[in-house]
């Protein structure tokens, strides 16, 4: 898309529903019969490090889902929710095939790779990177400068 505005739109309306779905899978996991029930789930997954993990992918989530919905540190969340989803699908998903009707990985799989594109491509114009992009250069929304990454000289 060549339009900035309407290039910086799509990427805030895909960042909000990413940000939106990894904010309530971190609060199932949160309200799940309290730090019990991750911890116990993970358990029974053979999640390395149970207690550790699910207090930590929790939180991920739920952070991670708040900081992608405004738009903040979005590489660095996308990357660490890109990891998260890359464990969830070799951990609890991979052995049961692709449909989640049957404990499949199509849905962290979609996950993963959104939160993927979002660490590439950053959060937009409309994000609170965008504000501190003129302090932290890498959180810029420069598109002149996406432009000339992707080799289109306009």
């Amino acid at each position: 898309m060549t339009n900035p505005i309407v290039r910086s739109a799509g990427i805030l309306l895909g960042r909000v529903a990413l940000g939106v779905i990894f904010l309530a899978h971190g609060l199932q996991k949160f309200q799940q019969n309290g730090w019990t029930g991750p911890q116990t789930g993970f358990d029974m997954m053979g999640v390395p490090a149970a207690s550790f993990s699910a207090f930590v992918v929790t939180w991920l989530e739920i952070l991670g889902g708040i900081a992608l919905i405004i738009g903040l540190l979005t590489p660095i969340i996308a990357a660490l929710l890109t990891l998260n989803m890359i464990g969830a699908l070799f951990i609890a998903h991979v052995d049961n095939g692709i449909w989640v009707s049957d404990g499949g990985y199509e849905l962290v799989l979609a996950l993963g790779a959104g939160a993927l594109i979002l660490a590439v491509i950053g959060a937009g114009r409309f994000s609170v990177d965008a504000a501190l992009g003129s302090k932290v250069s890498w959180l810029s929304a420069d598109d002149s400068r996406s432009r000339e990454l992707a080799g289109s000289t306009r």
